[in-house]
């Protein structure tokens, strides 16, 4: 199998490879920078990743937190990535509020984008035109091949031009806000997180298929990523050659 590939027993031991291998990025990083920024992204995989990543010690105190995408809900909800990840990372390592850019997902889509974006904008210093260029940045993968809140024939899947946007997901009946293409290629390093049985026959049509972005997006930045990994569980890389 391909060395990007990294197959775990189960869920938990992925999420903790996963977690051992961004903490290695951030440490790489440091030694070059002052921080070392971290785009997240939501789902029940990841919020184990957190965990594990609670309970190590670590210099947090110099890493951004940013977010790959949101749901239009407030932090609170049950379905927000901001709240999933406050609760299993943010509030354990007592993080500060000034390291914290989230997606205000109970603003006005359209508006909370273009506030978003502008914020990544200030954070990096960045030109008109320049892609923030996050040190490590976490992907899932949809049963249907979507990944940050970019799905099947969706138009914004050719935008690599801006920063971050609002998205309705017409399978979901619901608004996101999402980074586009182009920020999400220019991380340093990308990684996957997928598990779980339902993953399998999809995770195989991405990997040994027919590369095609408009309808299995998360090809996109497997194919095209600057330095791609993949944490995978045994049900969930089963059908895999």
């Amino acid at each position: 199998m391909d060395s990007r590939f990294r197959v775990l027993a189960d869920e938990d031991a992925a999420a903790r490879a996963a977690g051992d291998d961004l903490l290695s990025c951030l440490r790489s990083a440091l030694k070059l920078r002052d921080v070392a920024s971290c785009a997240l992204s939501g789902g029940s995989t990841p919020t184990l990743m957190f965990r594990h990543l609670a309970a190590q010690g670590f210099a947090w105190d110099r890493v951004p937190f940013f977010w790959v995408d949101e749901r239009c809900v407030g932090p609170d909800d049950a379905d927000s990535n901001y709240g999933a990840a406050k609760a299993a990372l943010l509030d354990p390592l007592r993080v500060g509020t000034k390291q914290v850019h989230r997606i205000e997902g109970e603003r006005e889509p359209v508006d909370e984008a273009d506030r978003y974006a502008s914020e990544v904008r200030e954070f990096f210093g960045l030109q008109a035109g320049a892609m923030p260029p996050f040190d490590v940045l976490q992907l899932g993968m949809g049963a249907d091949a979507h990944t940050a809140s970019l799905f099947p024939q969706e138009p914004l899947i050719e935008n690599r031009e801006g920063i971050a946007t609002s998205v309705y997901a017409a399978s979901r009946s619901s608004y996101r806000v999402t980074l586009l293409p182009g920020a999400i290629l220019s991380a340093r390093w990308i990684f996957f997180l997928v598990t779980g049985d339902d993953k399998r026959s999809t995770l195989k049509s991405v990997v040994e298929g027919k590369y095609d972005p408009s309808i299995r997006p998360v090809q996109l930045f497997d194919r095209e990523g600057k330095d791609v990994a993949w944490f995978l569980d045994r049900a969930a890389a089963q059908d895999l050659t």
